[in-house]
């Protein structure tokens, strides 16, 4: 069977339908007042019902639309949410602009000590977060850039992870051994946002699920923010990408060419 056509443009064509009656059985200068009255509503019908549709087809598509920011953090987690079930912060961070401030505890060598940004200065910067520690697909990342940090080194960059974890519970996976489902001794700092303020400025919390997407930031040496990855939480991000996109950014830094899709050190460039 046909649809029912929305409310707003029923009430226009009855309108329409009634005002040619009106003319068609009563003449004279009042039907034609009438008529006109008729048609206006029609009118005003018309346009509500075409001011309608296009809030009842968004609502119809954020239905249908899912946002996939809920992934498996462990394993049998509902992962896949509506739009309106999760709240993400408008984020202070933009590509071209000064990357937001931040300082705080992070676990480096074993030990508690105080970070900040700007100690990286001089320097680019691979700041990633992810959102849980003693969880799956965490790990494999953070092991991955700690174990080739030697690499960022040598190109002058360094690398922090941070999640909404404490202090403790960072050191904590960090003295569980790997087989066990632990880190293992780090090469790169944990930072600590226990507050949440970090990645509220950098746009990757969810405020419904308490901890943060998979967003990395490239910074460099002059403490502008260069590049954003984020990550539905299923996935985990490639360091080799990581490091081709600073070494193509410190590149075009030096050399003011820009590099074609997939540059690597020694392609052409443009």
């Amino acid at each position: 069977p046909a649809a029912a056509p929305p409310p707003g443009r029923a009430v226009a064509r009855r309108a329409m339908e009634a005002a040619r009656r009106r003319l068609r059985t009563v003449g004279g200068a009042r039907a034609w007042r009438s008529a006109l009255l008729l048609l206006l509503a029609a009118a005003l019908g018309g346009e509500a019902a075409e001011a309608e549709e296009p809030r009842s087809s968004r609502q119809r598509g954020d239905e249908q639309c899912h946002y996939y920011a809920g992934g498996q953090v462990y394993p049998g987690e509902a992962a896949r949410l509506p739009v309106s079930d999760h709240s993400l912060h408008l984020s202070q961070a933009k590509i071209s602009k000064p990357a937001p401030y931040w300082e705080g505890t992070a676990v480096i060598n074993g030990e508690f000590k105080e970070l900040k940004l700007t100690d990286y200065k001089g320097k680019y910067l691979v700041f990633f977060f992810y959102p849980l520690d003693f969880t799956f697909v965490c790990p494999t990342e953070i092991i991955a850039f700690s174990d080739r940090i030697e690499e960022f080194r040598a190109i002058n960059t360094e690398v922090v992870a941070c999640s909404v974890d404490s202090k403790f519970t960072h050191l904590a996976w960090i003295n569980t051994p790997r087989k066990q489902g632990g880190l293992g001794p780090m090469k790169i700092p944990l930072l600590s946002d226990l507050t949440h303020q970090i990645s509220k400025d950098y746009g990757v919390y969810l405020e419904d699920q308490g901890h943060t997407l998979r967003g990395l930031f490239i910074i460099d040496d002059k403490r502008i923010l260069r590049q954003i990855t984020m990550n539905d939480l299923p996935v985990g991000r490639s360091v080799d990408e990581t490091l081709r996109l600073v070494q193509a950014f410190q590149y075009t830094d030096k050399h003011g060419e820009v590099c074609p899709a997939g540059w690597k050190p020694g392609s052409e460039t443009v």
